[in-house]
């Protein structure tokens, strides 16, 4: 069970990342974040940044996107500097910081469904290629975090989520080839588990329809991450058998673009509402519900930014205080 309350999903507006830093910790300091700035360009994208982080797989940019590469290029390097100039300055923000910290990176099938190999067809077509990148990410990430830790040794768990929009096309088979004219074949669910379980207790973010909850809760992920406005009733039992495992639920309730911020009892009613159809204890809700806006803020003004975390985490209290309140 979790006391983390809220947070956001991982991106931010704009290029300054130490004022982001500070947007965050000072906005949702029960589980603040590493946030990415996609604004900078190539290698601060998810892709890029996630590849960064592989272990001897090099990438590249080609017109169609990141490609393998046969050495590091300059491609790849300006993604490493992106990501180390950002833990320099987790580092200087976070340096008295004690408690939680999350960190987002691409997740390995939808990163699979984006990186092209050296002849140009996506990674996804090559069970081998796939074995290889999973691998060489597991490391990475492994390798990653232990940074994070070495930097800030106030952190007492680091949070992984993992980046999965491209995840329900995988397994449905509709994921396009590099060529854009045909479909990869969909991936049995087995190995999808398979390849979830590499990481240590992960919360799998897909802001997409179709979230596969039964598959995540058989790979034993801690938590998922989803857009409430996406959520059917049809997937009121999956939910319930998610809870009733101990998992969390990050649960989208803010737009990740401007618009105008509702007040707080608008913005925790879809959790309230879910809870209810459930049947679940009211004293639960709080311990397993996380807020987070719908998606990345990307496209959001600085802010609008600062807003619809700081109205995530005055919800979050409401339904700690008050949980079936509105």
């Amino acid at each position: 069970m979790s006391t983390w309350e809220a947070t956001g999903i991982g991106s931010h507006p704009g290029e300054d990342h130490l004022e982001a830093m500070r947007v965050v910790f000072g906005e949702v300091p029960g589980l603040p974040y590493l946030p990415e700035l996609p604004a900078r360009g190539v290698g601060a994208d998810m892709v890029g940044r996630t590849a960064a982080l592989l272990v001897e797989l090099p990438v590249e940019v080609q017109p169609s996107g990141w490609r393998l590469s046969d050495r590091p290029g300059r491609d790849h390097h300006r993604a490493v500097e992106h990501l180390r100039r950002d833990l320099d300055g987790l580092e200087e923000v976070g340096n008295d910081y004690v408690g939680p910290l999350k960190l987002q990176v691409c997740g390995p099938w939808t990163l699979a469904g984006s990186i092209e190999l050296r002849y140009g067809n996506k990674m996804l077509s090559d069970p081998g290629a796939v074995r290889d990148l999973t691998a060489s990410l597991a490391q990475g990430v492994a390798d990653h975090c232990a940074e994070v830790r070495r930097r800030l040794p106030g952190v007492t768990e680091i949070v992984l989520q993992l980046d999965e929009p491209g995840l329900p096309g995988v397994l449905a088979g509709t994921v396009p080839t590099a060529s854009g004219f045909g479909r990869l074949a969909a991936v049995e669910e087995w190995r999808v588990e398979e390849v979830m379980r590499l990481f240590a207790d992960p919360v799998v973010h897909c802001c997409a329809p179709g979230v596969p909850f039964d598959l995540l809760r058989r790979a034993g992920v801690r938590g998922v991450s989803v857009d409430a406005s996406l959520l059917r009733r049809r997937s009121d039992d999956a939910l319930g058998e998610l809870f009733e495992a101990g998992m969390t639920l990050f649960l989208g309730v803010v737009p990740g673009r401007d618009t105008r911020l509702a007040d707080v009892g608008v913005v925790a009613k879809p959790a309230v509402e879910l809870w209810r159809r459930l049947g679940f204890s009211p004293d639960r809700l709080a311990s397993q519900v996380v807020l987070t806006p719908s998606c990345g803020l990307a496209g959001a003004s600085p802010a609008y930014a600062r807003g619809a975390l700081a109205v995530c985490r005055k919800a979050a209290e409401v339904l700690r205080e008050d949980p079936m309140s509105g």
